[in-house]
Formats: C-alpha cells, structure tokens, sequence
C-alpha cells in the first residue's frame, strides 16, 4: 500500500527552477531517502505534499487524500521538519510544545517527555536563546511528540552534533521498526544509507533515479585492472581482493558507496 503518492508534479518558477514531473511512491512501514543538493527541488516537493503549495499540475498524495484540499487534515495528523526552523522566539520550548499539542487537539504532550530525554533536549529556556542544535532538537520532539505514522523530515539533523546525528539515525530505525512511514531528505549519506528502503535523486528539478541503495550499487560498479611483476602475487592479491586473474594481471569490481553514485549524477563541470 502506497501510503505518499506523487504524480507528475510540476511546479515552475521559471529560469529552469521548480520541479517537472516528478512522480514516486513511498510504501506503507518504509524509509525513503530523498537526495539532491540545494535547490534541486526537495523542498518544492515536500512543501507540496505539506499543503503549502498548490501543484500547477499533477497530483500529491497522503493515504488517499489529496494534499492540497485536504492539507489541514493531513498536517495534524503527520510529523513534519521543516528544512528551515520557525518559531514563536519568545516563548519557552514548553511553551511552545504545549501548543502543538493543543492545536493537534491532544489532551496530553504524548511521547514528548521521553523524546526530551533521548535527545538530551531541556525546554524550559525562551527559543530566541537557544543554539540551532537546541532548536533542531526542539523541532524533532514537536514532530514525533504525538507519534504520528507519517513522518516528513526535511534536512532533519541539520545542525546536530555528530553524536547527536548518531542518535537520530538510531531513533529512526526504531521508528521504522515500529511500522512508520517516514520520507527524509538528506544531505548526510551516512545516514541514509544506515536508514532508508529506497532513494529519490532529484537533479534540476528531475527525478534522476528511484531505486533501493544496494540495487543502485549494482548498477555503478567500477573496474579496476592491476599489473603485477610475477603470478605469485597476483594470484595472492585475486584471492585477497576476489579479483580474477589473467597471467600478471588481475581484475576486481568495486561498488560505488552511495556518496560516490549521487556525485555521479551530479559529476562534470557544470555540476561542480
């Protein structure tokens, strides 16, 4: 079951920026991992599937409602990061968690306490005096605080410490664990090679490739040939490398990591 659904959605803002025809799906239980450098159109899309904007054409999707008409729906009932961070600056963070939860219509601030814990995350100072990891931390509860089982993240660990970064990528897997569908786009590969099912590599506006991570390995292999001085340490280097060896020479393939495949998308001068 197709829990996001996007089809041929187009949006120009003219001068090549915007996005063109972009069409995936992302499967109920499933991480996808959205790629692309600044201003190839992850954000356009995902501001689309929140109900920001409205498509000039196509379609955008969330369990069966569309996500313009339905946007107010939609956006209480998923879990949203937004790639720039927004707040009232002069209340508290708990101020500020209440409300969402009172906006939601929840009694409760949910798992809001236990997340505060996990991320190390004290609320009780004003937003406007808190560093950009406080407020990435702070941004994280608010979207996993009512538990949703759609999750939206848009550049979720920028601005997180290492260790942090770490400890989000664990969280994600737990959330996956638990059956949530979650569509995160990213510029750290790490992290979505550690996290997600599938990735969209969107390139000027295009979807480049849609595919799992190890199949999109199998497709960019490089191949590598080695001259040695006699067959004795050729034959040692073959079996040391899984390599296949013809006389003095040997022959060994190499998956491409997923940083390698996405700067072959992005390769040559004009993309530099």
């Amino acid at each position: 079951m197709n829990v996001i659904r996007i089809e041929n959605l187009t949006r120009d803002y003219g001068d090549g920026k915007g996005v063109f025809n972009v069409s995936f799906q992302v499967g109920k239980g499933e991480v996808f991992g959205f790629l692309g450098p600044n201003g190839a159109g992850k954000t356009t899309t995902i501001r689309h599937l929140m109900g920001f904007i409205k498509p000039q054409s196509g379609k955008c999707a969330i369990n069966g409602l569309d996500c313009w008409a339905a946007r107010h729906q939609i956006q209480k009932s998923l879990g949203y990061i937004p790639g720039e961070m927004c707040f009232f600056e002069d209340t508290t963070g708990t101020e500020f968690l209440r409300f969402l939860a009172r906006y939601r219509g929840e009694k409760t601030a949910g798992r809001a306490k236990e997340l505060m814990e996990y991320f190390e995350l004290d609320p009780k100072g004003k937003i406007k005096k808190m560093s950009k990891g406080m407020k990435q931390k702070l941004g994280i509860v608010a979207a996993f605080m009512h538990d949703p089982e759609i999750l939206i993240l848009d550049e979720p660990t920028s601005g997180l410490d290492p260790l942090m970064q770490n400890r989000f990528v664990d969280f994600i897997r737990q959330e996956k664990g638990r059956g949530k569908t979650i569509l995160m786009s990213s510029h750290m590969f790490e992290e979505v090679e550690r996290t997600c099912d599938r990735i969209g590599i969107i390139r000027g506006g295009k979807l480049a490739a849609v595919d799992g991570v190890e199949a999109l390995r199998q497709r960019h292999v490089r191949t590598y040939t080695a001259g040695f001085a006699d067959e004795e340490t050729a034959e040692a280097f073959a079996r040391d490398f899984d390599g296949v060896r013809q006389g003095r020479e040997v022959t060994v393939c190499a998956k491409e990591s997923l940083e390698e495949i996405f700067l072959d998308y992005y390769g040559g001068e004009k993309h530099d």
